[in-house]
C-alpha cells in the first residue's frame, strides 16, 4: 500500500527545491557556529580537551614505553551524568513489552491488542530501543535531538528491503516490509526550522532535513525503494560527496564528521578507502554509468505552498508538507506529498531542557563542564606535585660541574667536576632544594566538595551513580534520598511525554490505521501469531490509547478503580447481579497481557449447568425426604437429569471441559451416591 503520492518535479521546480535546500543549510549553520559547539561538548564528553605541550610529551613517553611520566587527567564528571540521565530515560520509556501498549474500551480490546502487536514488530524490527537510546544521549549533551517516524518500506537507515535466499527458488528473494520507521538523526548533520520551537516543529515549523553517507551500493539499494524516482543516472554522476571533516573549508552544504578522538581506532579518511572506478576497471566490468565512491543522501520534510514551485498539483497555494530526496546537495531524485492523517512533518525534537530562552539553554552537559574542568585543574595540580616527587630540583655551581652532567638521564652517571672545584668541599657545588608536598591532601577534598556540586545541579546522587556512600541511613530514609534524586529526572520524562511521545504515539496510531495491511504477526506478549485485519482496525478508529513507561495501561484504563471495583461487585450479590462480572473480568486481565476469552463459558454451558444446579438440588431434597420415611429410593423417584444437548451445549467443543467430564465419570453420580446412602438406610 503506498504511504504517500510520488511526483515526479520537472527540471525548473526540482532546482528550485535545489535552492531552497541551500538556504535551509545557511539559515542554521550561519546563524551561530553550530557545529563546532556541538564538537565543543563532545569533546568534554570524551575528555580531549587537554592539548598542552607537558601531557602531549607525557602521552609519547608512555607510548614508548617510559611508564615513569604521568599524563595529566581530566576528571569525568560530564559523562557519568549524560549516563545517568540516559539511563532513567530509558528506563522510563524503553524497558516496557510491548514498548507502546494500547487500550480501549472493552468492545474494541480484541483490535486494541492488534494494534500492540503491529506496534511491537514494528519496534522489533526496526531496532527502536537503540535509535530512542541515542536520541536520548543526545538531548543530554546537546540539550536537543531529533527522531523521524516514517512509514516506509524499510527497517532501519541500514536496510531498505531484506534480502533472503529462497531455498525452493535457489535465488535471492526480496521480501518487502512497510511499517513505521523510527531513526534518529544526527544533530551534526540536521538542519531545522530555527523560527519556531523545536518540540512545535512538526506543526508550526517550515522544514526539517537530515544528510547520511552512502556507497554505491548503498545508494542503489536505496533508490530501489523509492516508487517513481528520476534523474538517477546524474544523481550518481554527481559526483563525490561535499564532506566537512572539523577544520576543512567546506560550507553548510556538507556532510559533517567531527574530529573528536584523536586516537580513534579508525581515521576519518576511512570513508575514502574503496575507489570503485580502480577496481572496476581492472575487472572489466562495463561501467554505463561514471559511479563515484561516495554519495550524500538528504532527505528534507517541508511545508511550502507548491504554487511556488510551479508545481501543477490541487490546492496548489494552499500549504501542503513534501519530501525531497537529494543526492549530493545537487540532483533531486525523489519527491512526494505527505498525505498523512496526522499531518505533520514526522520529525520530532526532544528538548528536556526547555525554559523558554531557546539556544540558549545550557545542555546537561555544558550545565556540569566547569566542574568537570575545576577537578581536572585540581587532580592536575596533584599529578604536578608527582612528577615533582620524582624529579630533582636544585641549585648548582656552574663553574664547579656542567649542565649537562646535572641533567643527565643515567640514574648511576658519575659527575665529573671543573678544575676550579678542586681542593673545595664538593658540597657546596650542589644544594638540592627539598620538596614538601602538603596541598594535596586538600586538594582530593575539595574535589569531593566540587563532585558534590555538580551533583546539586543535575540532581544526582552518588549512590544512584552507583558509589558506594558511607552512612547509616535506614531504608526508608535511603528509598527517600532516591526518590528525591529522581525528581529531577522524572520532570524531563514528563517534558518528553509531551514533546515527542504524545505527538509520537499519534503518529504511529494513525500510520497504521491509515496504511497497515493485512499480514499474520506473532504477539510475543500473548505467545500466539495474531491475524491483522486493516479493515476492523478503521472501524475502531478513535477508541485507541497508546501507553508508554511514563503513562502505563493501568493509568489510562484504571486498573487499581476496576480491580476494586470488582471486589464490590464480587461480595455483594446485588451488584453483581446487575453486571457481566465474567466479560469485565476477562477485559481487564486482557489489558494487562493475559486473553481469558478462550475459557469464556458460552451461554448454552452456562443455561446448562444451572439447571444441572437446580436439579442437583432437587435430587438431594427428595434423597433426604426418602431416607428419613425409609422408602426405597430408585431411579425413578427423581426427575429425569438435563442433557446438554437439551440447551444446544457440546461438552466434547472443548479440551478442558471434555477432560473435566472425562474425570468426573470416574466418579460416582450423585444418583448413585444417593442410591448407595438409601440401601445402606435400609440394611441397617
Amino acid at each position: 500500500m503506498t504511504a504517500n503520492t510520488p511526483f515526479l518535479l520537472p527540471p525548473k521546480s526540482a532546482d528550485g527545491v535545489i535552492q531552497y535546500l541551500r538556504q535551509c543549510n545557511t539559515l542554521l549553520n550561519m546563524q551561530w557556529d553550530f557545529r563546532e559547539n556541538l564538537r565543543q561538548i563532545d569533546l568534554v564528553y570524551i575528555r580531549e580537551t587537554d592539548f598542552t605541550k607537558e601531557n602531549a610529551r607525557a602521552k609519547l613517553a608512555n607510548k614508548m614505553g617510559d611508564a615513569n611520566r604521568y599524563q595529566n587527567i581530566v576528571v569525568p564528571v560530564v559523562m557519568p551524568a549524560v549516563e545517568e540521565a540516559v539511563k532513567y530515560q530509558s528506563a522510563v520509556f524503553l524497558t516496557g513489552q510491548p514498548l507502546f501498549g494500547v487500550v480501549s474500551d472493552p468492545a474494541f480490546i480484541d483490535q486494541a491488542k492488534m494494534m500492540e502487536t503491529v506496534i511491537d514488530q514494528n519496534a522489533v524490527y526496526g531496532g527502536w530501543v537503540r535509535q530512542f537510546m541515542m536520541f536520548f544521549r543526545d538531548g543530554a549533551k546537546y540539550n536537543f535531538s531529533a527522531i523521524e517516524c516514517a512509514w516506509k518500506q524499510s527497517t532501519t537507515a541500514v536496510l531498505e528491503t531484506d534480502i533472503t535466499f529462497s531455498n525452493t527458488e535457489a535465488k535471492p528473494k526480496n521480501v518487502v516490509w512497510e511499517g513505521n520507521c523510527i531513526r534518529r538523526w544526527d544533530p551534526y548533520n540536521t538542519i531545522f526550522d530555527t523560527r519556531v520551537p523545536l518540540a512545535e516543529l512538526p506543526d508550526k515549523g517550515e522544514f526539517a532535513g537530515h544528510t547520511e553517507i552512502m556507497g554505491r551500493t548503498q545508494l542503489k539499494q536505496f533508490i530501489t525503494t523509492l516508487p517513481g524516482t528520476t534523474r538517477v543516472k546524474e544523481a550518481f554522476e554527481s559526483g563525490v560527496g561535499n564532506i566537512n571533516i572539523a577544520g576543512g573549508t567546506a560550507g553548510p552544504e556538507s556532510y559533517y564528521i567531527p574530529q573528536v578522538n584523536p586516537e580513534a581506532f579508525m581515521g576519518n579518511n576511512i570513508i575514502y578507502t574503496t575507489n570503485w572506478l580502480q577496481w572496476a576497471g581492472a575487472a572489466g566490468g562495463e561501467q554505463r554509468i561514471e559511479y563515484k565512491d561516495i554519495y550524500c543522501v538528504t532527505t528534507l520534510y517541508a511545508r511550502i505552498l507548491p504554487a511556488d514551485f510551479n508545481l501543477a498539483v490541487p490546492d496548489r497555494n494552499t500549504p501542503q508538507i513534501w519530501k525531497f530526496v537529494i543526492i549530493n546537495f545537487q540532483v533531486v531524485i525523489y519527491s512526494e506529498r505527505q498525505t498523512n492523517a496526522h499531518g505533520k512533518i514526522p520529525v520530532f525534537f526532544g528538548v528536556p531542557l526547555e525554559d523558554g530562552l531557546g539556544s540558549q539553554t545550557k545542555s546537561l552537559a555544558q550545565n556540569v563542564q566547569p566542574f568537570q574542568a575545576v577537578n581536572s585543574a585540581l587532580m592536575n595540580s596533584i599529578i604536578a606535585a608527582r612528577r615533582r616527587a620524582i624529579s630533582d630540583r636544585g641549585l648548582y655551581d656552574p663553574s664547579r660541574v656542567t649542565k649537562e652532567n646535572i641533567n643527565s638521564d643515567n640514574p648511576s652517571a658519575k659527575i665529573p667536576v671543573r678544575p676550579a672545584a678542586y681542593g673545595k668541599p664538593l658540597g657546596e657545588s650542589y644544594y638540592p632544594i627539598p620538596f614538601r608536598d602538603e596541598n594535596s591532601a586538600t586538594a582530593m577534598q575539595q574535589m569531593a566538595t566540587i563532585n558534590a556540586m555538580a551533583n546539586i545541579v543535575t540532581g544526582q546522587n552518588p549512590a544512584r551513580q552507583g558509589q558506594f556512600v558511607k552512612g547509616n541511613k535506614t531504608l526508608h530514609e535511603y528509598e527517600s534520598v532516591m526518590q528525591n534524586a529522581g525528581g529531577r529526572d522524572q520532570m524531563t520524562a514528563m517534558l518528553y511525554e509531551a514533546q515527542v511521545f504524545t505527538p509520537l504515539k499519534e503518529v504511529l496510531k494513525y500510520n497504521i490505521l491509515q496504511y497497515q495491511g493485512s499480514a499474520s504477526y506473532y504477539s510475543r506478549e500473548q505467545g500466539k501469531t495474531v491475524q491483522i485485519d486493516p479493515v476492523v482496525l478503521r472501524n475502531a478508529v478513535m477508541e485507541f490509547k497508546v501507553s508508554d513507561g511514563l503513562i502505563p495501561s493501568d493509568k489510562l484504563i484504571a486498573a487499581d478503580t476496576l480491580q476494586v471495583g470488582m471486589q464490590v461487585i464480587g461480595s455483594a450479590s446485588a451488584i453483581g447481579a446487575a453486571y457481566n462480572i465474567g466479560p469485565l473480568f476477562s477485559y481487564l486481565m486482557k489489558t494487562q497481557g493475559a486473553d481469558l476469552t478462550p475459557f469464556e463459558k458460552s451461554p448454552e454451558q452456562q443455561a446448562y449447568e444451572q439447571a444441572m444446579g437446580q436439579w442437583q438440588q432437587v435430587v438431594q431434597q427428595l434423597s433426604d425426604q426418602m431416607i428419613k420415611a425409609g422408602q426405597q429410593i430408585t431411579a425413578q423417584s427423581f426427575p429425569p437429569q438435563p442433557l446438554p444437548e437439551q440447551f444446544g451445549f457440546d461438552p466434547t467443543g472443548k479440551s478442558q471441559q471434555a477432560a473435566a467430564q472425562k474425570e468426573a465419570t470416574q466418579q460416582p453420580s450423585l444418583i448413585e451416591s444417593v442410591m448407595a446412602a438409601g440401601q445402606a438406610g435400609a440394611l441397617q
